[in-house]
């Protein structure tokens, strides 16, 4: 227990002479009793004012002194009231009242200016229950408030006994001061509850002893005054304490909470995040000890009287953090800021690890939510509308970046035998790292997160695709980094988030086709000119299909560093390319061979397509239903029998449905045969030509398109004019 406090009694004050004798009015009466004077007491009954006006006097005068003692809870220690209760070794006993003698009496000077009552000395009769001679005072003082609380118990009953047989009859205003000097030495009681419980908590602390005590008052005042009494007295009326004790662990709870840090949040918002993180430490830190005090050194001494003071300090705790939040919330700014706030309270004050100990583990269920919902709904609308102007600018930062590389020049990487481009790392990190954030505060925040960050990512791919292919960066190198990035992208997201960002597929799968499509376009742009050498009169003599296959297996390197499942398509869309292209120049000839020549012609197209899917074949293509389109065409052009050439359009139609009249008629205008032979051949072609056209329709064939996208139109009229010639 904290030693007793020193007490420095003010200068006793002199009785007044007493005045001289008149007539009162009630009012008279009550004024004089809240200034220290007092009636006389020998005049007329008919002018004594009521017990009633006393009591409305005294009402007031007890408020004041209530208030008083909130405020400065060591207002009573100072007053020259605590020497009301004290003797001195002069005094006598006090005058008897059962003849109606007034009493001898001594000005008592209130110290919070609000009025002066005159204190009725009490005699050493009075006063047998004092221990060692002290005064109620004294015990108070000493925080000896068992003893003190006894005494003025034994006092209640005195008074109310000594009224109950009408000593007080003749002079009511002697009963009011001494019931008055009860009752402020009983909110003296009270005022030093207060400040042991705000001492409590302090850096001196209070013992446990003292703690005890004061439990066991709030029992013992509880069980002096269990209700309030029948007849109305004033005297016997509940004090309230352990309500009284209630709320000065409130507002012991709430001066610590405002003090952990009274620092405001500055407008800039990068400053203000990291004061508010620092504030928020602050106050959680100041929120830990104080918990941990209570339930290891103040619970167990208040539990022997029954207190709960764990679940009371913990109410009051949380209801003070929950003010305090709520003054951070109005004035928090920025994304950051909101979440710091939206983070402290779902993941570090509601952490069951916050007081450091499992045993002492928040009780979630009874506490109200520490921020209300129409708060908490505020705080993530507000951090949901600076989150989407953020993950923005983010995206934004993350092409700048890009373009700033390509400026540069720099080439991508090869990591794991692929080209590699940061843009997958940066989206990943960016959306995982906003969504995970969110998780940790609540499901509907991150459904929301992943939904601005699907929005955002959406209109971020086409303007990259469209940035990328304006720039001077476009090479086989970055569109095959790109088609890594955008393909790492679309398993990666739709992998980790399943169910939620589907809507990312499309526009995933359209960018990197659209990179596939500029990657053969480049290839196209080398190796279209070199097709003109093919199926001239110097190509039966010369190697002129060996430069485009260079030029192809050169494109193939490339397609080593591009995903596995993405280059094979490439590669295999490249062989397709190739022997439609070398079908195109053979159908559309620029010289045209007879006899020898012919002959000559269709061996070398045996020659070219069986180096065409060898050199395919090495590089990994699996498109073996393009190796027989162009040995058939050299069947029919250098077939001896013509009978077969027939046999040989067969195979061709079943091979190829998307082939059509217009490319059979430029075939047979390859071998000049007459007309007759080509109406009966072509004849035979239009059947199974019908018959391809329904399997294309019933989608058995309509992934290998080659025929379809060679263009014949303008050579119709050749044919048909060189047939006939032919029949001529």
């Amino acid at each position: 227990m904290l030693s007793p406090r020193t007490v420095t009694p003010g200068p006793e004050l002199q009785s007044p002479k007493e005045p001289e004798l008149k007539t009162q009015t009630p009012a008279q009466v009550t004024g004089q009793i809240s200034s220290g004077k007092e009636p006389n007491a020998h005049q007329e009954d008919t002018t004594r004012p009521g017990l009633d006006t006393l009591k409305r006097a005294f009402s007031w005068a007890s408020q004041k002194a209530s208030q008083a003692s909130k405020e400065d809870p060591g207002w009573l220690r100072r007053s020259s009231l605590f020497r009301s209760f004290r003797r001195t070794p002069d005094e006598g006993p006090a005058a008897g009242h059962s003849q109606g003698a007034a009493t001898a009496k001594e000005p008592c000077v209130f110290t919070d200016g609000v009025s002066q009552q005159a204190s009725t000395r009490v005699g050493p009769g009075d006063l047998e229950p004092e221990a060692e001679g002290k005064s109620v005072a004294d015990l108070i003082t000493e925080r000896q408030l068992l003893a003190a609380f006894e005494q003025l118990r034994y006092l209640e009953t005195k008074l109310v006994t000594e009224k109950a047989s009408r000593t007080f009859e003749q002079d009511p205003t002697a009963f009011a001061r001494r019931a008055m000097d009860v009752c402020l030495h009983y909110d003296g009681l009270a005022a030093e509850i207060g400040a042991i419980v705000r001492e409590t908590l302090g850096p001196e602390g209070i013992d446990q002893a003292a703690l005890a005590e004061v439990a066991r008052l709030v029992r013992a005042e509880e069980e002096a005054h269990p209700e309030l009494p029948a007849d109305g007295d004033f005297l016997r009326t509940p004090r309230h304490w352990r309500q009284h004790w209630e709320d000065a662990v409130r507002r012991s709870a709430q001066e610590r909470v405002q003090r952990s840090d009274a620092r405001g949040l500055t407008s800039e918002p990068d400053k203000g995040a990291s004061d508010l993180a620092q504030l928020l430490a602050e106050l959680g830190g100041l929120v830990r000890r104080d918990l941990q005090k209570v339930r290891l050194v103040v619970q167990p001494a208040y539990a022997a009287a029954g207190f709960p003071a764990w679940e009371t300090y913990l109410r009051a705790f949380h209801s003070a953090v929950a003010q305090r939040l709520q003054e951070l919330a109005q004035a928090a700014r920025g994304c950051e800021q909101l979440y710091l706030l939206l983070d402290w309270a779902a993941n570090v004050y509601g952490s069951p690890d916050f007081l450091g100990a499992p045993d002492l583990a928040l009780l979630t269920e009874p506490l109200p939510p520490l921020l209300a919902p129409d708060v908490w709904a505020r705080l993530e609308s507000d951090y949901t509308s600076f989150l989407e102007t953020k993950i923005t600018s983010c995206f934004e930062g993350i092409l700048q970046l890009e373009q700033n590389r390509w400026a540069a020049g720099e080439a991508p990487e090869v990591l794991q035998g692929l080209y590699h481009a940061s843009l997958s790392i940066d989206v990943h990190m960016l959306v995982a790292e906003h969504v995970k954030a969110a998780g940790a505060i609540s499901a509907e925040l991150e459904a929301t997160t992943l939904r601005i960050c699907a929005r955002a990512l959406r209109l971020f791919l086409p303007r990259f695709e469209k940035s990328f292919l304006e720039s001077e960066a476009v090479s086989e190198p970055h569109l095959g980094a790109y088609i890594n990035a955008f393909e790492e992208l679309r398993t990666s997201l739709l992998a980790r988030f399943p169910g939620t960002l589907e809507e990312l597929e499309k526009p995933l799968v359209s960018a990197t086709c659209n990179f596939q499509k500029h990657l053969l376009q480049g290839l196209q742009h080398d190796v279209q000119p070199l097709f003109g050498a093919l199926n001239t009169k110097s190509w039966l003599t010369q190697d002129t299909l060996h430069p485009i296959m260079d030029k192809v297996v050169a494109f193939a390197h490339h397609l080593k560093h591009v995903t596995p499942t993405l280059a094979k398509e490439t590669l295999q869309e490249v062989h397709r390319y190739i022997v439609r292209e070398y079908l195109a120049q053979a159908l559309r000839p620029r010289e045209r061979f007879r006899g020898v020549e012919r002959v000559n012609g269709s061996q070398k197209m045996n020659l070219d397509a069986q180096a065409i899917s060898d050199t395919f074949q090495g590089l990994g293509s699996e498109a073996t239903w393009l190796n027989q389109a162009i040995p058939c065409v050299a069947e029919i052009l250098g077939e001896s029998y013509k009978d077969d050439i027939g046999q040989h359009l067969e195979t061709l139609i079943q091979s190829y449905p998307d082939i059509r009249q217009s490319h059979i008629l430029a075939i047979l205008a390859l071998r000049r045969l007459s007309r007759r032979r080509n109406q009966s051949l072509l004849q035979h072609a239009q059947d199974r030509l019908r018959a391809a056209t329904e399997a294309v329709g019933s989608g058995t064939a309509q992934d290998r398109v080659l025929f379809g996208e060679i263009e014949l139109s303008t050579f119709r009229i050749q044919l048909i004019t060189c047939i006939q010639g032919s029949l001529a």
